[in-house]
């Protein structure tokens, strides 16, 4: 007597059972950082929109004129109504020179009135050069800007969305 062997075709139900258990947490990893990936997209929107009052107050201290003697003098302020950015609600400015921005629609867990904060700083010894955190002292008139804080004092949104320069990691 011969025995037949039957070849077997397509996969069994545990070895289906498996790829889908694998799919399901590799989905599980990946969704939570890409969620806090994209907010991380939006916010560099936001510093992106903080950057042109950064160049019209390094000219401004640079120069060596005036200051404005008032907030948001400096020509580059955005309201709420003139924004054009869909993630920065306003830009504004104090008079030494410190942006502030208001954040909208960022998603994950942030809050709807996210602030990013942005000081102008008269030398690069501070936690983390360039952009990053710590404290420092303004420039003087005539002197060059040597460093901006990021995400200093004044800012609300949740550390882990700012980029990494103003986290100073």
């Amino acid at each position: 007597m011969q025995i037949k062997r039957s070849i077997q075709k397509g996969f069994t139900l545990i070895e289906l059972m498996i790829v889908v258990a694998i799919i399901g947490i590799l989905a599980a990893v990946a969704l939570p950082a890409y969620q806090d990936y994209t907010v991380r997209a939006k916010v560099s929107e936001v510093v992106l929109a903080a950057s042109a009052c950064r160049t019209s107050i390094t000219e401004a201290y640079t120069s060596g004129s005036s200051l404005p003697t008032a907030a948001n003098g400096y020509g580059c302020e955005q309201t709420v109504a003139a924004s054009g950015t869909k993630y920065a609600a306003t830009v504004t400015t104090t008079a030494g020179g410190v942006v502030t921005v208001l954040a909208r629609g960022l998603g994950g867990a942030t809050a709807a009135t996210d602030v990013i904060t942005l000081q102008p700083c008269a030398s690069t010894t501070i936690t983390s050069p360039g952009w990053g955190s710590g404290t420092c002292t303004g420039p003087a008139m005539g002197a060059t800007v040597q460093s901006w804080i990021c995400g200093g004092s004044g800012t609300t949104l949740i550390a882990k969305y700012l980029p990494s320069t103003c986290r100073g990691t």
